[in-house]
């Protein structure tokens, strides 16, 4: 008896444990639903830099809270939501290429082909930056069954 309730507790800590691990479709830091960390990302477009956003002007697309600076960069936002959000979820798209996943910080971004790729540190990004398209060749490749892993 004592065997079968360790494998059925066995077996419920690997079954919950398999949850834990899922991968969001949206990168958002922990304890909280801000895609980009609260940054809007129309901004990246329009003004070239990173810019925080407003929890006036907030959306929500897959599962996360997106924030922007005005209405005009929501309206853009909701109107196109795949022509403005982030490859790869908002993750590190080095880390993608690299078959993993890792924050961001909002500051470091290459738009590249009009898409915005964001990466973890600024030493990731200065590597990114030399090696983009084979990096995004590669990322694109693990892109999304990385989500699944």
């Amino acid at each position: 008896m004592k065997l079968i309730s360790v494998t059925f507790f066995l077996y419920i800590l690997l079954g919950f444990s398999s949850n834990v691990h899922a991968i969001d479709p949206v990168y958002t830091p922990f304890l909280s639903d801000k895609a980009i960390r609260g940054y809007d990302t129309v901004a990246y477009f329009t003004k070239g830099k990173a810019v925080k956003g407003n929890k006036s002007f907030a959306t929500e697309y897959k599962g996360a809270t997106w924030l922007f600076e005005s209405q005009s960069h929501l309206d853009l936002f909701v109107a196109e939501p795949e022509k403005y959000a982030p490859q790869y979820g908002g993750y590190c798209a080095y880390a993608v290429a690299q078959n993993t996943t890792a924050s961001i910080k909002p500051e470091l971004f290459t738009i590249h082909e009009d898409k915005l790729y964001l990466n973890f540190n600024k030493s990731i990004n200065d590597e990114w930056t030399n090696n983009k398209e084979s990096f995004i060749e590669q990322a694109d490749k693990n892109w999304p069954k990385i989500l699944n892993k």
